[in-house]
């Protein structure tokens, strides 16, 4: 993110606004988390309960196991912001059908009303919140003329495994994401506390947000640390440090108040009995479980700390380079390489969290088309399974092949003639530079290995269809896509820390 680009055409822009709506409705159509199976349901189920409690029993009794608050069905998980939301949604959405949110005599309610207002309720927060992010942030990507910024609103707002996660599977991601991206925005032009303080209210709106943290703090702690004196750093990391925690004392204090609070907060928001990962996870631990049984040979205690030690080793370069050079570009970059190196190797990881490696990679489209194509994609066929359980294929193969016809490679100058001599800084600094050769190239790589990774997604979903998986090994076919997505997402992982490391020094 940089300077003001030009200003992209208000057709364009209708017509992505347009487009992104039409799929949310038409994802929404169809099923969703748990529909119909009984007794425990699904997500959807999960976020309906939540405004049942939150609604009907006071602030002090959410977290809490009571008689009226069965923690074991659906007891709220997320942090405080997730909380309040179901509140304001199930206060709202009592007034067009209260029996929706009756406590306990509500358990597996789904009619045709309430499941129109449960989808409308995640259309208006996508439009409330991801879209005026979206809309911002195109407007700030450097070295994007109009057209590339429709590209980059396109990418954010027509992304499809957010799409399909939010509208078909059923959560409000798009809530924590805009707000990331929202915070993002705010740091990368100057305002460091507005920015700091989005960022903390998208973590209290799901913890997994703490996937962005490493490149939030090593941005801000670098731009701090390039302040003239010593006191006028001291007092830049101190306006920020006061922001995060002045947030974080607003969204908990409500809980704080009940002895005990905190630690129950915490112990809900982060139950390590579950172990290193749930279903399969196309991350290094759930890949490399076939050979190696970490659960069996570690304990959960001490996979936690190899966890923590992995995830640090692989988040260290992309930190240091941010705190030693800070930039926007170098920023967006960070970004992606935290979350990557969050959801390879940190300890419980969902497959959904893959959510947040693709958001800042949409941001990157102008400058990494090829990864930008390739990423949705193996997203997308990692979730599978999920999605396939919730009766989400149609939907998987719509979205998937949409998003494939978008002409992502025409963000950046295709028809250039040699450009104007640069010295090695202002190289560094400006990124990579294509010519109209060097883009015919990247056409060509980029619809060889979009070919390359529909083909494996064929063969894949072929396997499923036509090979009945051995009884000993009854999910060999979902463990067949964790070991082709998690070398992806690796490989991912090394090159954009490359292009971090050697092209973005400001």
């Amino acid at each position: 993110m940089g300077g003001e680009a030009c200003s992209p055409g208000w057709q364009g822009v209708v017509a992505v606004v347009g487009a992104a709506l039409l799929v949310r409705f038409a994802v929404g159509l169809g099923p969703y988390s748990g529909m119909g199976n009984h007794p425990k349901y699904g997500d959807y189920e999960a976020q309906r309960h939540w405004m049942e409690i939150t609604v009907n029993l006071p602030v002090s009794d959410w977290y809490w196991p009571t008689s009226d608050n069965r923690l074991e069905y659906w007891g709220i998980d997320y942090p405080p912001l997730s909380a309040f939301q179901s509140w304001l949604y199930g206060h709202v959405l009592r007034q067009f059908d209260p029996d929706m949110i009756a406590l306990k005599t509500s358990e597996g309610y789904e009619t045709s009303y309430s499941k129109l207002l449960m989808r409308w309720s995640v259309v208006v927060t996508d439009v409330l919140v991801m879209f005026p992010a979206a809309f911002a942030a195109m407007r700030l990507v450097p070295g994007a003329s109009g057209r590339g910024q429709i590209i980059v609103l396109s990418c954010l707002l027509l992304q499809p495994a957010a799409v399909i996660i939010d509208h078909g599977h059923f959560q409000y991601n798009s809530l924590s994401l805009g707000l990331a991206l929202g915070g993002a925005i705010g740091v990368v032009t100057g305002r460091h506390v507005l920015g700091s303080v989005l960022f903390c209210l998208a973590l209290n709106h799901k913890h997994m947000t703490l996937y962005y943290a490493p490149a939030f703090f090593s941005y801000l702690l670098g731009c701090s640390l390039r302040q003239k004196g010593p006191v006028a750093k001291v007092v830049a990391v101190s306006k920020c440090g006061l922001a995060v925690l002045g947030t974080f004392l607003v969204c908990w204090l409500p809980f704080m108040m009940r002895p005990g609070g905190t630690q129950q907060l915490l112990r809900r928001l982060f139950p390590i009995e579950r172990g290193v990962f749930e279903d399969y996870v196309a991350n290094f631990w759930c890949a490399s479980a076939v050979l190696f049984k970490w659960k069996s040979w570690m304990g959960n205690e001490a996979l936690m700390k190899a966890c923590g030690l992995a995830t640090l080793l692989a988040l260290l370069p992309s930190m240091l380079h941010q705190i030693r050079w800070p930039s926007s570009h170098g920023f967006m970059y960070s970004m992606a390489n935290s979350a990557l190196a969050f959801f390879l190797f940190s300890y419980q990881v969902h497959e959904k969290s893959i959510l947040l490696v693709l958001m800042p990679i949409s941001l990157l489209v102008v400058e990494e088309p090829l990864v930008a194509r390739m990423a949705p994609m193996v997203a997308m066929l990692s979730m599978y399974p999920l999605l396939e359980r919730d009766g989400l294929a149609l939907q998987y193969v719509a979205l998937s092949a949409a998003f494939l016809c978008l002409p992502l490679q025409n963000g950046g100058p295709r028809k250039s003639a040699q450009p104007p001599a640069q010295s090695r800084t202002q190289r560094r600094k400006s990124g990579p530079q294509w010519t109209g050769a060097g883009w015919q190239t990247l056409d060509s790589l980029e619809w060889a290995t979009a070919s390359f990774v529909i083909f494996a997604a064929l063969v894949l979903h072929a396997g499923r269809v036509a090979v009945p998986p051995p009884s000993r090994y009854p999910f060999i076919h979902d463990a067949a896509i964790v070991w082709f997505c998690c070398p992806v997402f690796l490989m991912m992982m090394c090159y954009l820390n490359f292009k971090q490391l050697t092209s973005l020094r400001a």
